[in-house]
């Protein structure tokens, strides 16, 4: 990856290196978002039922709160953000959505969208209509047993994130969140230390229940202190071990 005075939008470059009808078995997200052990006679199957989409720009929605459920999304490129409105009328930051992740599994149950998605810079995703995907899962067994396995990861991922917000301290809370992007950017063939967050400083003192200043004070002691270093969204983790320990 560049170096963090140069780094690209994130995952946009994915889009550039695919073109928008690429079969699955030559997408290089294939072994994040799709079980191994398929054959391709079971891929041109679902090839078959899946939309690519062309790009969503920067704020547009892919899907609103209580809309009728009918599709599952993979994202292709860029990346997405989850919103829900409180009773309150504000909105709650509900996750954050990489290249290779499933949007709208929350949904199945209620058969209604439980949030808003919407594209946190230029990005794409692949559409899988739930009752297609549902005909063809009675013939692909591993295909189902990847759908309960992302769920169950969605499942593990908010209680990590209720441990996360009731009982780390602030600093506890942004390294735990940093560390956790780098893994995930890892997991996709990415810089481990070097990457963009194309979220705003809003939206992550929003997910992690602190106020913005909050969040942008902690940013400026952390590249203080050297664990970090910040050029506008590019950001470069300079002391990974102590950033863990900072973790708790």
């Amino acid at each position: 990856m560049a170096q963090s005075n140069n780094v690209t939008p994130l995952f946009n470059d994915l889009a550039k290196i695919e073109h928008d009808h690429v079969a699955c078995q030559d997408c290089s997200l294939y072994r994040l978002c799709l079980p191994l052990g398929l054959h391709n006679n079971d891929l041109t199957k679902l090839d078959e039922i899946i939309t690519r989409s062309q790009n969503y720009k920067r704020g547009q929605s892919l899907f609103s709160e209580e809309n009728s459920f009918k599709s599952l999304y993979v994202v292709r490129s860029g990346s997405f953000k989850t919103t829900i409105s409180t009773s309150n009328g504000r909105e709650q930051v509900t996750g954050f959505y990489f290249p290779g992740e499933f949007i709208g599994l929350d949904a199945i149950h209620h058969e209604l969208y439980q949030s808003t998605a919407k594209a946190l810079e230029s990005s794409s995703v692949c559409e899988l209509p739930y009752d297609r995907l549902q005909e063809i899962g009675k013939e692909m067994p591993q295909l189902q047993i990847q759908l309960l396995t992302r769920l169950s990861k969605e499942l593990a991922g908010d209680k990590s994130l209720m441990l996360l917000l009731g009982k780390k301290t602030s600093k506890e809370k942004l390294a735990t969140y940093l560390l956790s992007l780098s893994k995930r950017f890892h997991d996709r063939g990415f810089s481990a230390t070097e990457f963009q967050l194309s979220m705003s400083r809003g939206d992550i003192a929003n997910h992690l229940g602190l106020a913005v200043e909050t969040v942008s004070r902690i940013f400026s002691r952390f590249q203080d202190e050297g664990l970090i270093s910040l050029d506008g969204k590019a950001i470069s983790l300079q002391e990974m071990d102590r950033l863990k320990a900072l973790c708790g």
